[in-house]
């Protein structure tokens, strides 16, 4: 298999034709379409569905075109880690935030990029912490803020922080002390994500060990309904102080730390081991962990920075 027929393969895929790849790729009809048999020879299945109407992906190679993009990716990062090895950081470095972070962390981290890197496009993607740590398997992000330190395949993490879990109730409920124990939450009527959520995971070992039964009335995956729901009343909820901090400072919303020792949860930045880094990406990895440090020793984030060099 040459880098060439991927790229060939790529091209027809993105032109829909050969007519129009051969044109895109400046190679004859004849031979570009001799290259995509051979790949298909080559990798024993069938990419293409050929009719009048263009070339349409199988299901074997829509699966081979994912495959195909992140080798090619690859091989553009190895030539651009060359070339750059000793230049201004550049290129496209694509990051993924989990929801709550994201809130956080995306237009800081979007400035401090243009402002000291100006040569890095950066992408920023937002979505589950499980679906960013297959994604960063994958090859198609170069970086993960994740929740959680457990092993995982192929996966270097950092730990960066802890946070603490707060009850969240509605402005104008009754007030709240600072803090309150895990006994207490049990009393108000909860608004949470599903059993499947890695927050919701947290909450329930945490009740589980202490024998605590909460109420749910509702669950909700969507961390901006969440605060929504609870906003208008219909309940209370549980979520980090950092993803509440603006609707606590407007007095939207009142949020109280559960002091219990279960309901923690640990943020890591992670890359993929089996991945060299290239310039562009281990200046954004360094100013994404110099940024959230800011954020934690000045309080905008609220929680304990873990030093990530030791893991303490």
């Amino acid at each position: 298999m040459e880098l060439r027929q991927l790229r060939y393969f790529v091209g027809v895929c993105e032109a829909g034709s050969l007519l129009q790849a051969a044109s895109r790729l400046h190679v004859a009809q004849p031979a570009l379409g001799q290259q995509i048999a051979a790949l298909e020879h080559e990798v024993g299945g069938k990419l293409f569905d050929r009719s009048s109407r263009g070339m349409a992906l199988t299901d074997a190679g829509r699966a081979f075109l994912e495959h195909a993009r992140v080798v090619l990716a690859d091989v553009e990062r190895a030539r651009l880690s060359v070339r750059d090895a000793n230049a201004v950081p550049r290129g496209d470095v694509a990051v993924g935030l989990p929801t709550t972070i994201a809130l956080s962390v995306t237009v800081p981290l979007v400035q401090a990029c243009r402002e000291r890197l100006p040569h890095v496009r950066l992408k920023v993607v937002e979505a589950y912490s499980g679906f960013l740590s297959e994604w960063l398997r994958g090859g198609r992000l170069d970086l993960a803020i994740l929740f959680g330190d457990a092993s995982e395949p192929a996966l270097a993490k950092r730990a960066l922080l802890e946070e603490r879990l707060a009850l969240v109730t509605p402005a104008n409920g009754p007030r709240l002390a600072t803090r309150i124990p895990l006994a207490k939450v049990a009393a108000y009527p909860l608004v949470l994500p599903g059993r499947e959520h890695g927050l919701r995971r947290i909450i329930d070992q945490a009740c589980s060990a202490a024998s605590i039964e909460l109420d749910v009335i509702a669950e909700i995956d969507s961390l901006t309904s969440v605060k929504k729901a609870v906003e208008a009343g219909i309940g209370s909820t549980i979520l980090s102080m950092s993803s509440v901090a603006e609707e606590v400072a407007a007095g939207k919303l009142r949020a109280a730390t559960i002091t219990d020792e279960g309901m923690t949860r640990r943020v890591v930045s992670a890359t993929n081991f089996a991945r060299p880094s290239t310039p562009a990406a281990a200046a954004v990895i360094a100013l994404a962990t110099e940024l959230i440090q800011q954020m934690v020793k000045s309080g905008v984030w609220p929680a304990r920075w873990i030093d990530v060099g030791t893991g303490r």
